[in-house]
């Protein structure tokens, strides 16, 4: 899994190759002090943010330690950076899904690392707008799926027998899609759903929560909110949530809530890790950046 992190060619998570040794020799010494001119950072303003946990929580994270990099960073520093970066590259999609509660263990994917074809995409050069919510739907049926395969299998005929029309099915109410950027061939996307709510006794309808992951941008592509409708074919009309279905959700309502806590917690701590890096060089004090040097 490959880390999208722009950073100087030269600088390497296993070796740094100093500054000077890149510069000709006709350039003069230079140095740029960013202490007189940038306050410190306000930590409690950090943990603020990181509780908050900006959206581009991710891409802000790479391009701080992209900045501490290209300022410059002892051996130890740089080990650290790039344990960070391992972490981020490696672990990406379940850290943006799970911020979210979404669960991204094999027995809970909808669709994970599926492929773009060049054929989902339109005239205008990217993914049509509709093919979103066919990812979704896709998606759903396997997440649905998983109750039968792997969360309970003993209610596995009677999970089945909820995409079919020949008893208590479930029924798409309506979807509203956000879409944040347009996808492109090629790519591979991540689909995932959630209870958007805790479940309640008796309802027949309950509503799920999606996220289209793009893997190439390692970004959040498109949200869809889906209503999912509880009918009995048989008796021709809506029909309250069975026993079995309100007890698996309820564990699932569960773990999404423990794995947001969990995956929270984690990114507070890769932001404090890249908060010490930034101590560390450019924001420690007195801290000069070295832009070369020429020795007649």
């Amino acid at each position: 899994m490959r880390l999208l992190l722009r950073v100087p060619r030269a600088l390497n998570p296993r070796t740094v190759t100093p500054r000077s040794a890149l510069t000709p020799p006709a350039l003069a010494s230079h140095s740029r002090t960013y202490a007189s001119k940038q306050p410190p950072i306000d930590p409690s303003a950090v943990a603020s943010a990181a509780a908050a946990l900006n959206p581009r929580w991710l891409s802000d994270l790479k391009a701080r330690i992209g900045k501490c990099i290209t300022f410059g960073l002892h051996q130890e520093q740089v080990t650290e950076a790039g344990a960070i970066c391992a972490v981020l590259g490696q672990e990406w999609r379940e850290l943006v899904a799970g911020a979210e509660g979404y669960l991204t263990d094999p027995g809970r994917r909808g669709l994970w690392g599926h492929a773009v074809v060049w054929g989902d995409q339109d005239s205008m050069g990217h993914v049509n707008n509709v093919t979103y919510n066919r990812y979704a739907e896709s998606a759903r049926i396997n997440w649905a799926s998983n109750y039968a395969k792997h969360l309970d299998p003993t209610h596995a005929s009677h999970w089945a027998n909820l995409w079919t029309p020949s008893g208590q099915g479930l029924i798409l109410k309506s979807i509203t899609t956000d879409f944040k950027f347009p996808l492109t061939y090629p790519d591979r996307i991540t689909v995932l759903h959630k209870l958007r709510a805790q479940p309640k006794p008796h309802s027949s309808a309950f509503t799920l929560s999606c996220i289209v992951l793009s893997e190439k941008h390692q970004r959040l592509a498109a949200r869809c909110e889906e209503v999912i409708v509880l009918y009995d074919y048989v008796k021709g009309r809506k029909s309250g949530m069975p026993d079995f279905m309100l007890s698996a959700f309820e564990t699932t309502w569960d773990l999404q809530e423990k794995r947001r806590e969990e995956v929270l917690e984690r990114v507070r701590g890769l932001t404090e890790r890249v908060r010490e890096l930034e101590r560390g060089s450019w924001d420690r004090e007195g801290a000069v950046e070295d832009m070369g040097s020429a020795k007649g």
